[in-house]
C-alpha cells in the first residue's frame, strides 16, 4: 500500500510543485502586508500628534468632497479607538478605495495605493496573474489551476503524513529532527520530511479553507458541515426617512458617540448610511462585529445585531478567513502560518531536487 501511496505523491507532486510553491509563498508574502504598507505609508494611516480635540465627522468629509471624482461618494467613516490613527473615509469607487484625514487638523492626507509588490503576490496567490475574463461562461484559467492544485495539494499533504509515518522509535527520531552537520543534501531531505511534518496540519488548514475561494461547491459543502446556510447573507438597507438631514453626518456623529458609549473596549467603528458596525475584540475572528441601525434624523438607535446572535453562515464565514491568514490568535499565529507557508513552498522543490538528485544518480551509476 505504502508504494502505491509513495507513487501517488510523487506523481502528483511533479507537475504541481512549482504551482503550489508560488501559492504558499505568495501566501507568506501577504501575511505582513498591511504591517508593511503601514510602515512605508505611514503618513496617511498616523497622525504627526495627537491634539486636545477632534474635528466633526461633517468638517472632515466637507474636507474630501472636494476631491471626489465624477460617480464618486462617500460611503463611511472608519474610526480606530487608537487615537494616533487617522480617520479612514470610504468611497463608492473603485473598490476598496478611501481617502485618509487628520481628525484634529483637518488636513486631507490622500489615498494610499496597494504597493506594487503586494498586488503582484496577490495575484499570483490567487489567479496566477491571469485576468478575470468579462463574460462569465468562459473558464477562469488561473483560478482554475490554483484551485485545482490546491485540492491536489490536500492529497500530496495527506499522502505525504502517511509516508512518513516511521516503523520503529529510532526511525521517528531520524524523521522528527533536521541535521544541519551531516551535508546539504541530508538537510534538504531532513528539511522535506521532517519540516513537512511539522507545517502538515498548518498547510491543510491553509488549503482546506483556501479552496472556499475556488470552487462554490466546496465553500456550500463546508459551510453545511458547519450548519451554516449555504446563501450568502443579504443584510437588508433600512430606507431613509423623508424628513432625513440632506447633511446626514452630524447624525453619523450622534450615532457613533451613542453606540461606542456602550463598550468598554472594542475594535474599528465604522459609520455609513444608517448603520454603525463595531468590531469585537479577543474572540479569536477579527471580522467578528456587532451591527447597529439608527434613525437617520435623530442618530437614534433603532436595533441591533450583536454578533452572538448573527447568521451562523456570518460566524463561519469569518473562522473560514481567520483560519486561512492565521489571524485568529494575533501575531503569534501569523508568524506560525508565516514560517508554515515558507516551509509549504520549499517542499516542493526540495522534493524536486532529491529526486533528479536520486534519478541524476542512478543514471550515472548505469
Amino acid at each position: 500500500m505504502k508504494k502505491l501511496i509513495k507513487k501517488l505523491h510523487l506523481w502528483l507532486s511533479l507537475p504541481l510543485g512549482v504551482v503550489m510553491s508560488i501559492t504558499c509563498f505568495t501566501g507568506a508574502m501577504l501575511i505582513f502586508e498591511k504591517e508593511i504598507t503601514e510602515s512605508l505609508q505611514r503618513r496617511y494611516y498616523y497622525v504627526d500628534a495627537v491634539g486636545s480635540s477632534k474635528i466633526s465627522f461633517a468638517d472632515a468629509i466637507a474636507s474630501v468632497e472636494p476631491m471626489l471624482e465624477e460617480g464618486q461618494r462617500i460611503t463611511g467613516v472608519v474610526v480606530s479607538p487608537d487615537p494616533a490613527r487617522t480617520w479612514k473615509i470610504n468611497l463608492s469607487a473603485p473598490k476598496h478605495a478611501a481617502v485618509y484625514v487628520d481628525q484634529y487638523s483637518g488636513e486631507v492626507l490622500g489615498s494610499p495605493k496597494r504597493l506594487p509588490f503586494f498586488s503582484t503576490m496577490f495575484r499570483l496567490h490567487r489567479w496566477l496573474m491571469d485576468s478575470r475574463p468579462e463574460d462569465k461562461g468562459v473558464i477562469y484559467w488561473g483560478k482554475m489551476i490554483v484551485g485545482v492544485s490546491t485540492l491536489l495539494f490536500v492529497i500530496i499533504t495527506i499522502t505525504g503524513i502517511i509516508l512518513w509515518i516511521p516503523n520503529s522509535r529510532q526511525m521517528w527520531k531520524n524523521r522528527s529532527r533536521i541535521s544541519v552537520t551531516r551535508g546539504w543534501r541530508r538537510f534538504l531531505y531532513d528539511l522535506h520530511v521532517a519540516g513537512g511534518i511539522y507545517a502538515s496540519l498548518l498547510i491543510l488548514a491553509m488549503a482546506l479553507t483556501g479552496l472556499t475561494w475556488s470552487f462554490e461547491w466546496y465553500r456550500n459543502g463546508l459551510y453545511s458541515l458547519f450548519g451554516a446556510s449555504t446563501t450568502p447573507v443579504a443584510y437588508a438597507q433600512k430606507p431613509q426617512r423623508a424628513d432625513a438631514q440632506d447633511s446626514p453626518y452630524a447624525v453619523w456623529e450622534a450615532a457613533h458617540d451613542n453606540v461606542v458609549s456602550r463598550y468598554a473596549s472594542h475594535g474599528d467603528v465604522t459609520i455609513s448610511k444608517n448603520t454603525v458596525s463595531v468590531k469585537l475584540t479577543g474572540l479569536g475572528n477579527p471580522r467578528a462585529a456587532d451591527k447597529y441601525t439608527f434613525d437617520v434624523a435623530t442618530g437614534a438607535v433603532e436595533s441591533v445585531t450583536m454578533y452572538s446572535d448573527a447568521p451562523r453562515r456570518q460566524k463561519v464565514g469569518g473562522w473560514v478567513y481567520s483560519l486561512h491568514v492565521g489571524n485568529f490568535a494575533g501575531l503569534f499565529s501569523r508568524i506560525l502560518w508565516f514560517l508554515a507557508s515558507m516551509l509549504g513552498a520549499a517542499l516542493p522543490l526540495t522534493g524536486y531536487y532529491l529526486w533528479l538528485k536520486r534519478n541524476l544518480f542512478k543514471s550515472k551509476k548505469s
